[in-house]
């Protein structure tokens, strides 16, 4: 039988790779939209010359990989590039994931995005899991995480969905506040429910 997608997304410092990884240490087959999404411009790929046509050869390191720093800098401030840019790469990016999906072999298996809501991709899941925390406990750990400032990561959410409307399309919400063991018990809870669930319906 096809396994079911469940599509995983949390706010930037949310703890979604760590609850990710605990999937994966359950043998669940996921596949990161992220990772995808460094896949599609690499050195040699059609996406990277694009952007680099298109915003200027500062955006790429002198090894030739993308210099995603400054490919930033270039896109949060300004919303018609950064549109631009996911025009680009939201299409290459659900391809990469698709044929992941398609090869999957655990019972139901895992596409996590940071903009599976902005990005239309919860439509390819038959079930939306969201890594919800309070919004001071995100700025805290992407600051301590990142080196980042307050503003900086202020804008990094406000170019995110809000966390009401990641809420809204949840079927089921894991509140990422408290310790790891916590956590862990929260995933196994939610893997178990997940193994009895026919194409992601109870």
């Amino acid at each position: 039988m096809k396994p079911w997608t469940l599509g995983l997304t949390g706010g930037i410092g949310s703890g979604k790779s760590a609850v990710a990884e605990q999937f994966v240490s359950l043998g669940v087959d996921l596949v990161d939209s992220d990772q995808a999404a460094r896949w599609v411009v690499e050195p040699g790929r059609p996406a990277l010359a694009a952007i680099a046509q298109h915003f200027g050869e500062q955006v790429l390191n002198p090894d030739g990989h993308l210099n995603r720093s400054a490919l930033r800098e270039q896109i949060f401030t300004n919303p018609a590039e950064r549109r631009w840019l996911e025009n680009l790469l939201h299409p290459l990016i659900a391809a990469e994931v698709a044929q992941f999906l398609a090869n999957a072999k655990s019972p139901y298996a895992i596409m996590v995005s940071p903009l599976l809501i902005e990005s239309g991709q919860y439509k390819l899941a038959q079930r939306v899991l969201v890594i919800d925390v309070p919004e001071h406990v995100q700025i805290e750990r992407t600051m301590r995480r990142d080196q980042l400032s307050a503003e900086q990561v202020q804008a990094i959410l406000a170019a995110q969905a809000t966390r009401e409307e990641r809420l809204r399309h949840a079927d089921d919400v894991l509140t990422n506040d408290r310790d790891l063991t916590w956590m862990k018990n929260e995933v196994e809870r939610l893997h178990a429910f997940y193994l009895t669930l026919n194409g992601g319906q109870p």
